[in-house]
């Protein structure tokens, strides 16, 4: 009888213990800040190396600036002191959720891993190996890989680097840095050409809304590139513009123009922003979803409008023309 208590004890222990399957402890332990991703305020802020609390004392430091893009996507900016010297790192990412306080960001193929634990951020590659990767964004040999502690004061605004975009972005000897810094509601676009025979000269702009992305691409296919900028408004519809420049025969560049969707009603019908534009081998791509016929219409067709323009030479300045437009 004690026999058999025994076994049936066991028999429940072990039934208990596959439903309740216990974590492993050499498994690396991921320490939930949040049990949901409906909500991602509580990762968003500031983070500072050790070295920020002793910036008085004339220390180099960086930060990592966190804010949300969406239900399960953060951007991360890391920036550094700006007073002294050249920014020491500079580096963008859009990180996208992988469990309820482990994101990751893929470039050329290698993972950046970034977790949050209570009040601190650890950035680092997931293959240890592709750790040096994070070293072309810093200069003098630095890393930003490493741990961060979340501060609850606002950054010291005199010292970091105060570029909200900043992009360097080139093809063989041509380029452009390509940055952005608050100016009122909006931003003041900053474009800095490189490696031009004759004119160099920094292009800069006032911006109604704020950049989202920058790109390259030879789109009138005479062997130089043409840098497009990407912008969306800060007036909530997301209304998408993009701004392009052309490399005239590696001598100087000139604005290209973009005519508005206002111009042709074929593509404006039912476009209520949320649009994104892209660079498709040499055309220029923009695509949105449409919306019903009225001015105040919020009803979805449930179709993609994508326009395709190409770059052609204009009497004053090379401009976009309509190719196709495609419904699907």
């Amino acid at each position: 009888m004690k026999q058999l208590i025994f076994l049936l004890i066991v028999f429940v222990f072990f039934g208990w213990a596959c439903k309740n399957p216990q974590p492993d402890p050499f498994q690396e332990q991921i320490v939930t800040a949040s049990d949901s991703l409906k909500d991602l305020t509580s990762f968003t802020g500031n983070y500072v190396n050790e070295d920020y609390f002793k910036r008085h004392q004339g220390y180099d430091w960086v930060a990592i600036q966190v804010s949300s893009k969406s239900d399960s996507v953060l951007h991360i900016a890391v920036r550094s002191r700006y007073d002294r010297k050249k920014p020491t790192c500079t580096f963008d990412a859009d990180v996208v959720a992988v469990a309820p306080n482990k994101f990751e960001a893929t470039l050329s193929n290698k993972k950046i891993l970034i977790v949050f634990r209570d009040h601190s951020i650890s950035i680092n590659t997931a293959d240890s190996s592709d750790k040096d990767m994070l070293r072309y964004y810093c200069s003098g040999g630095g890393n930003f890989a490493g741990v961060y502690q979340k501060l609850s004061e606002p950054i010291d605004a005199q010292q970091i680097d105060p570029r909200i975009f900043v992009k360097t972005l080139y093809n063989g000897s041509i380029g452009f840095d390509v940055s952005t810094v608050a100016k009122g509601l909006g931003q003041q676009l900053v474009v800095q050409p490189f490696g031009l025979t004759i004119d160099n000269q920094k292009i800069e702009m006032a911006l109604q809304g704020k950049v989202t992305g920058a790109e390259l691409g030879d789109l009138n296919i005479d062997g130089f590139p043409e840098l497009l900028v990407y912008t969306v408004s800060a007036d909530g519809q997301y209304r998408a513009e993009a701004i392009g420049f052309s490399v005239n025969k590696g001598k100087s560049v000139s604005q290209v123009y973009f005519p508005p969707l206002t111009e042709n009603p074929k593509i404006s019908n039912g476009y209520r922003g949320g649009d994104e534009f892209a660079i498709v081998e040499s055309n220029l791509v923009q695509r949105f979803k449409t919306f019903k016929d009225g001015n105040d219409s919020l009803v979805p067709t449930g179709k993609m409008r994508q326009i395709q323009y190409k770059l052609k030479d204009g009497e004053a300045m090379r401009k976009f023309v309509l190719d196709k437009i495609v419904e699907f």
